[in-house]
Parts: structure tokens; C-alpha cells; sequence
């Protein structure tokens, strides 16, 4: 068992100053070169992704499944067949479309001389049916456009070839919408204006009032603002690399300003911690940048990890995503280490100066004075009789480890041992109460717990009933988290947008006429080619007589053979949406069974294809995945854990309890979108289900997030342990000088996560409030109630590691340890 002692000083030890410090202090004491090139690559990476960035499209294709390869088989044999199918939707309320014959062909004839087009169908000179392509009041119909690329990779531009092409149908007086792929690409441009203002207004009040300071509360804003564009901008270029998801951006920028206002707001608190306490702006910039700066450091590889443990799904679509959020959480790491440390250095010792109440940093300006802490010395140190435990300096001099002792020549005269007092032992150094001796001065692990305010009491509350405070946590986790074991993972389809957007038309007018399958075709194909060709009637028979009667299938064409033979193709409409389970019933239904038995004892293959078909293969494969992602961002945060506060069991814990956070809200999630609790109020039409990669992303972002605050009060919690020895006290400690921090960086992040909800993209709004929920719920029943409990009960055995892991592990230094004196070397039991 490994356990580390605090340091017992017995004279000056030249104090290490480390890159972290030596950074934040040159970044301080350099401002204006700092600024002008972050506001120089801001211009060049805006400048460029104008000039060079691609677009942005949602592409559920996956190389190697079924459908794929039933796509891949059809363009061998009828390539106008084989492509991307959309709809372009024709509705006159008036009058049949039979008398717009003309205006149809010519429209038929511009969109074939499109780019990109392989085929187009006229639907007045097709056989119709049930299904369409004509309405049987003969006032709508549908154009069937096949593509060589999916339509929405096609960049807005190529629509205006399209509008174009249908404008005879439009100047006819006919109501032309765009649905499938197509209308997809005709959606608005994502516009997160508002959410960003909504999000920055709330920072800007809770700042205000969580610490009185104008100037500490804008830095934060200002510089998130400034890393998240860098890291748009970016991403941007990326994207002319390679494709990523249309949610990319929104998502990117929505993490971006989450963690780049966190990140900075745990260094201008520290920092304006050390400015009270007496450090020169620069040396306390270098402070800050070394003790929290190392933390966001950690947080932020965290969150990375969490992000790129995506790529474990194997789907470049999900791991993309991972990676345009990674982008602005490297932006934003980079801001806090660098940035902030130049505009601290820049307002210098005005940070206060325009206040709207008395300014506070890390502790309550109403907290009552409590006796010191500091490490048990035993006899012989400390008082004036030669006896006692000692602590840090009060308040207002040299400050313990928490802020670091980090400049050289930190301290002063409060630092040194002062006189000697009778019986030859050191007497209290100048300032000093009795009791505080020599060894008071700042050692690695040395604590500021010189006041007991609100938060100090509510811990110690916690501390007297840790198993009442623990089922209180657990039962209101297991309440938001009971929905969850009904959640119906599936794939939004265009009826659940705005009205506005044109694919939502699009999807009502096909709906009232041919029915709600509609929307969704699926595509079947049977490659015969293999089997002989006195063979390939009966085959064909038996295939067509399984097609009928098919659980939830409202239509199912009859066969068709490709020109040369070797494949036959017919379409299945499901009697239920595109999102409905019942179609992703139907799809499987037909995949795994239907076809599969019709051709079994032949040399037949048969697939299931289209669009519909590619988003039910990549929603099984994205269920089947998520426990292995789950797994490997538990596993490797937990390893982070370990190596950084050498506790098995506190590594353990921090796992658990946010496994159990986002349970709830992946429950609260459930609730309102898909038993629709609330769901009206969003602007979410009708019942939807939980979109297949939100659970994963989810689950990546919010445990990288989770881990922060986890961190950050682990941190001090583990400081004050180092110093003390006295697990209660740590954690009331660490408790009180966190909470201001933590809650007003949980609120920001709520506030601009819960923006987001505004978004006309239901899977931004699943994702704004899933994101608020849980960082809500880790805030305050993870952090108030679960960590403080089970940090308790847990005692000295929380920092227990077995000695021959702790020789294995690598040593990760959250503290700063390395810019302050160097600890004892840890004593074995």
C-alpha cells in the first residue's frame, strides 16, 4: 500500500519552476505578442475556411453492410437504378396535374441534364399505383430523381439547377417541395446566433453575481469566443478533407463555448485568488497557468479521449463527430493555457476594478475564520510549547498549494521561519499566529482552510449522515433514469421538422396521398446471376409468393428483372413512417428472414437497399457498438483517474457515478421526445424516436465533461489529503473552495448547452438537453450529494492503491506540484 506524506520542511528548499507556470507567466508578462497572434490566426483560419472550407453533409452509408452491397450490386447491373434516390413532390389543390403535361416534361428534361443525375422518372407517363407516382385525384404526385452521390453532399449551390429545372411546374401555379436527400440539402443553414447570445447573457448574470467582478466575468466569454471561432474556422478546412456531419459545427461550437468559458473561468479565479493574497499579476498568471492551467490540461486530454474513443464504433460517420467536437476542446485548452494568461496580464491589477458587489474569488466573503489545517507534525513543531498541528497561513498572506507557492521567491517574510522562542524551538514567523511554526509555510499539498463558510457547513452536514445524503443521490438518479429502458433508438425523419423547411412539405403532401411509407421505400434486390437460368423462373415465383402478406408492409411491387437478367428488384412500403419501429421491424423482417428463406438451396443473394434500409443497418450497428464504447471511455478515464490521484476505489467511484449521471439524462431525454413530455414545447412535432448515434455522442461528450468537475474537486480534495491526512476535512475543504467555482461553470455550461434547444434541428435539441440535463444532475446530486457521501464513507481507503500498481502507473501531476517545493519522498506502510 502506497500512501504519500506531506512534506515536513526543515529549512528552504529552492522551489522548481515548471513549463505550465513558465508559460502562463511569459504569456502575462508578453500580452500584446500573445493577443495579436491569436487575433491573427483567428482572421487566417476564417479567412481560409471562406476561401478553401468544404460543406457539411449526413452520409449513414457503411462500407460492408448489406445494404451497401445491395446498392453496390445495382449499379453493376442497371446503374440508373443503383444511385441515390430523392423526391421532388408536385401538388396542385385545384386541379389534376394532367393538365400540366408540358410543364412536366420540360421540368423532367432539365433536372436530367443536371450533374450528378443518373435517371429521372416522369410520373405522368409511369404506371401508377397505391403507392404513386400519381395520387388518385391525380393532384400530386412525385418525380423520382437517382442520383451517382447522395443529393446532400451535392453543396447548396446545385440547387439552384433544381429550382431551375421546376420552375415551368412553379409559373404553372403547381406547389413544387423537395423531399428525401434532396430536401435535406435545401434545409436553411443552421443559424445558432440567438443560442450563442441566450448563452452568453446567462454567463454574463451568473458571473456577476457568483463573483461582483465586470472584467472576470467577460474575460471568460471573451476568450471561448475567440478559441471557438479558431477552431470553426478549422474545422472548416477539415471539412474540405473529408465529409462530416451537418450537426458538426452546432455540435463543435456548443462544446467549444461550454469548456473554453470553464476552462477559463477556473483560471481567473484562481488567479484573482492570488492577486488577493498578494502576488504581482504576472507571478500569479504563472500560478494560475501551472495549478488550475494543469487541471484544464488534464480535463481537456480527457474530453479528447472521450471524444476519439468514438472511432471504437468503427462508423467514420459517429467518429467525425467526435472529431469536430475534439477540434474546438483543443482550441479551447490551448486558449486557457495562453490567452487568458495574456489578457490576466493585460488587465493587470484592474480585474476588479468595475464591480457590482464585493469581489469574491475562491472563497465566501461572509465565511466565518476556522482554525488552520496543515499536516500533523507530531511534538516538537508548531507552538511556542513545542506542541500542535500546523497549518497554512491565514488568509491574506503566503497561500498554501492550492495557488501553488509557485513564483520564485514566493512568500516573503510569512514564509520564513520567523524567531526562535523559548525552549529553543522556532517561533511563529512574522504574522503568524501561535501554532503555526516553521513548517506553516507553503508546502506541495498545503491547503488555504482558513475560513468556514455556507459550503464548509454543508459538507460537514454530509459528513454526520453520508448513507441518507448517498440513497437520496441514488434514488433521484434511478427516477430520471427509468425511462431509459424503454428507449427506441431509430432515425428522425423529415415529419419531425418545421413546417418551413421544404422536406417537411414535402413529407406531409407524399403522407396524405400515397401514406406514410411512402417516405421511406425499401429497395429489394436478388442477384441471380450465379444461379442457372432454367433455374431463375421458379426462383423468381418463390420469391414473389413470400412477398405477400409481409407483417407491416403496406405495398410490395411485384419483381421487376435489370435488362440483363442476372437481378430482380421490387420495392416494399412500410403501413408506418420511415421512423417508426414498425418500419425498422419490417426492414430487419425482410433481411433476415423473408428473403433469405425465399432463395435458401439456391446460389441466389439477396439484399434489402435504398435510404431507409442504410439508416436501419447503421442503427444496428450503432446499438450493437455502444456498450463497447461505453466500455472503452470508462476504461480509459478510469485510467486517467487512477494514474493522476493514485486511489483505486476514488478511480472507481468517479466511474460509476457518472455512468449513473448520464443514465438520468439519457432518462430525461427519453421522456420528452419520446413520450413526447414536452416535446410540443420544444417545437418537436408529434412522438420521436431517440436518434441512433445521439446515445453514443451523448455518452462520449458528457462523460469527457463529468470528468472535468470530477477532476476539479478531486484535485483540491486530493491537495488538502496530501496536507492533512484527515479524509472528512479534505473533502469539506475542497467542497467549500470548489463550490462558487463549479457551480457558476455548471450553470454556464447549462445555460449554453440548454440554448441550444432553440435549434430547428431536432438532434441539436436532443443534444442541448441532454447535455444541460446531465451536466445539471453532475453538478448537484453527483457533486452536492454522491461525491461528498461516498468520499466519506470511503476514508482514508479511497486513496488506496496496491504498491506494485503504483510502480507501474505513469504519474500525472494535476496539482502543480512540480513549480512548488518538492514533496517527501512517500512513506510505505
Amino acid at each position: 500500500m502506497s500512501h504519500q506524506q506531506p512534506a515536513h520542511d526543515s529549512g528552504t528548499t529552492p522551489r522548481r519552476v515548471g513549463v505550465l507556470h513558465r508559460t502562463g507567466a511569459w504569456c502575462a508578462r508578453h500580452f500584446v505578442i500573445v493577443i495579436v497572434l491569436w487575433v491573427a490566426a483567428l482572421a487566417a483560419f476564417q479567412g481560409l475556411q471562406h476561401a478553401f472550407g468544404g460543406d457539411y453533409s449526413d452520409n449513414f452509408a457503411i462500407p460492408g453492410t448489406q445494404s451497401q452491397d445491395g446498392l453496390d450490386v445495382l449499379k453493376a447491373h442497371d446503374p440508373a437504378a443503383g444511385g441515390y434516390g430523392s423526391q421532388v413532390v408536385v401538388h396542385d389543390a385545384d386541379k389534376p396535374l394532367s393538365g400540366l403535361s408540358s410543364q412536366m416534361s420540360s421540368t423532367v428534361a432539365s433536372l436530367q441534364k443536371l450533374p450528378d443525375v443518373l435517371s429521372v422518372q416522369n410520373p405522368l407517363t409511369a404506371q401508377s399505383s397505391a403507392v404513386g407516382p400519381v395520387s388518385g385525384d391525380g393532384k400530386t404526385a412525385y418525380i423520382t430523381i437517382r442520383f451517382s452521390v447522395q443529393p446532400s453532399t451535392l453543396g447548396s449551390g446545385y440547387l439552384h439547377g433544381v429550382d431551375s429545372a421546376v420552375q415551368p411546374l412553379r409559373a404553372a401555379g403547381a406547389e413544387v417541395e423537395y423531399g428525401g436527400s434532396l430536401g435535406e440539402l435545401a434545409r436553411p443553414a443552421a443559424n445558432d446566433r440567438i443560442s450563442e447570445a441566450i448563452g452568453f447573457g446567462v454567463a454574463v448574470l451568473v458571473l456577476l453575481i457568483g463573483f461582483g467582478s465586470l472584467l472576470a466575468a467577460l474575460l471568460p466569454l471573451i476568450t471561448a469566443l475567440i478559441c471557438v471561432v479558431c477552431g470553426l474556422g478549422l474545422l472548416g478546412l477539415l471539412a474540405a478533407a473529408t465529409t462530416f456531419a451537418t450537426v458538426s459545427p452546432t455540435l463543435a461550437t456548443m462544446i467549444g463555448l461550454g469548456v473554453g468559458i470553464d476552462y477559463a473561468l477556473f483560471l481567473v479565479t484562481r488567479h484573482r485568488q492570488n492577486l488577493m493574497d498578494g502576488e504581482d499579476p504576472v507571478a500569479a498568471a504563472g500560478t494560475a497557468t501551472a495549478t488550475s492551467g494543469r487541471a484544464v490540461l488534464l480535463s481537456g486530454c480527457t474530453v479528447i479521449i472521450a471524444l476519439c474513443g468514438l472511432w471504437v464504433s468503427g462508423i467514420g460517420f459517429i467518429g467525425k463527430l467526435g472529431v469536430a467536437a475534439a477540434v474546438t476542446v483543443v482550441t479551447a485548452v490551448l486558449g486557457a493555457l495562453t490567452l487568458v494568461p495574456a489578457m490576466l496580464g493585460l488587465i493587470g491589477r484592474h480585474i476588479d476594478r468595475i464591480h457590482v458587489r464585493k469581489p469574491i474569488a475562491e472563497v465566501e466573503a461572509d465565511a466565518e475564520p476556522a482554525p488552520a489545517t496543515g499536516p500533523r507534525t507530531g511534538s516538537g513543531a508548531g507552538s511556542a510549547s513545542g506542541g500542535g498541528a500546523t497549518g497554512p497561513a491565514p488568509a491574506g498572506e503566503s497561500k498554501g498549494a492550492d495557488a501553488g507557492g509557485d513564483r520564485p521567491g514566493a512568500g516573503s517574510a510569512g514564509d520564513r521561519a520567523g524567531a526562535g522562542s523559548a525552549g529553543g524551538a522556532p517561533g511563529p514567523a512574522p504574522g503568524r499566529g501561535a501554532g503555526q511554526g516553521p513548517d506553516a509555510r507553503p508546502v506541495p499539498g498545503r491547503v488555504r482552510t482558513t475560513t468556514h463558510g455556507t459550503w464548509h457547513r454543508y459538507a460537514q452536514r454530509v459528513e454526520r449522515r453520508p448513507w441518507w445524503f448517498l440513497a437520496g443521490g441514488v434514488v433521484v438518479l434511478a427516477v430520471l433514469a427509468f425511462p431509459v429502458f424503454f428507449i427506441q433508438l431509430g432515425h428522425i425523419g423529415d415529419g419531425a421538422d418545421p413546417k418551413s423547411f421544404t422536406d417537411r412539405r414535402a413529407y406531409d403532401l407524399m403522407s396524405s396521398a400515397f401514406g406514410p411509407g411512402s417516405n421511406g421505400p425499401l429497395t429489394l434486390v436478388v442477384d441471380q446471376s450465379k444461379v442457372p437460368q432454367d433455374d431463375r423462373s421458379s426462383l423468381e415465383s418463390k420469391v414473389q409468393q413470400s412477398l405477400t402478406k409481409v407483417p407491416n408492409a403496406a405495398v410490395i411491387t411485384p419483381l421487376t428483372p435489370t435488362q440483363d437478367g442476372d437481378v430482380l428488384t421490387a420495392t416494399a412500403y412500410s403501413a408506418a413512417a420511415p421512423q417508426d419501429a414498425r418500419t425498422t421491424s419490417l426492414a430487419n423482417h425482410l433481411t433476415d428472414d423473408v428473403l433469405p428463406d425465399a432463395v435458401s438451396g439456391t446460389a441466389a443473394r439477396t439484399y434489402v437497399t435504398g435510404t431507409t434500409a442504410a439508416q436501419v443497418d447503421f442503427l444496428d450497428i450503432v446499438a450493437s457498438r455502444l456498450p463497447l464504447i461505453i466500455a472503452v471511455v470508462v476504461g480509459l478515464a478510469f485510467l486517467v483517474i487512477l494514474a493522476v490521484f493514485r486511489g483505486v476505489l476514488v478511480a472507481v467511484k468517479a466511474a460509476l457515478l457518472n455512468v449513473l449521471s448520464i443514465a438520468a439524462s439519457y432518462g430525461v431525454v427519453v421522456a420528452v421526445f419520446q413520450w413526447g413530455w414536452g416535446g410540443p414545447a420544444l417545437g418537436v412535432s408529434g412522438d420521436v424516436p431517440i436518434e441512433s448515434y445521439v446515445p453514443m455522442m451523448m455518452f462520449a461528450i458528457v462523460f469527457g465533461l463529468s470528468m472535468d468537475y470530477e477532476i476539479f474537486l478531486l484535485t483540491r480534495i486530493h491537495e488538502a489529503w496530501l496536507a492533512t491526512r484527515d479524509p472528512r476535512a479534505s473533502v469539506a475543504h475542497a467542497l467549500e473552495i470548489t463550490a462558487r467555482v463549479i457551480t457558476c461553470a455548471a450553470l454556464i455550461m447549462v445555460s449554453v448547452f440548454a440554448a441550444f434547444i432553440l435549434s430547428d434541428n431536432i438532434v441539436v435539441k436532443m443534444l442541448g438537453l441532454g447535455l444541460a440535463v446531465s451536466v445539471l444532475i453532475d453538478a448537484t446530486v453527483v457533486r452536492l450529494l454522491l461525491v461528498p457521501a461516498v468520499m466519506t464513507l470511503l476514508g482514508r481507503a479511497a486513496w488506496w492503491t496496491p504498491r506494485w500498481l503504483d510502480r507501474i502507473l505513469p504519474h500525472l501531476d494535476a496539482e502543480g506540484s512540480e513549480d512548488r517545493e518538492p514533496p517527501a519522498a512517500p512513506v510505505r506502510h
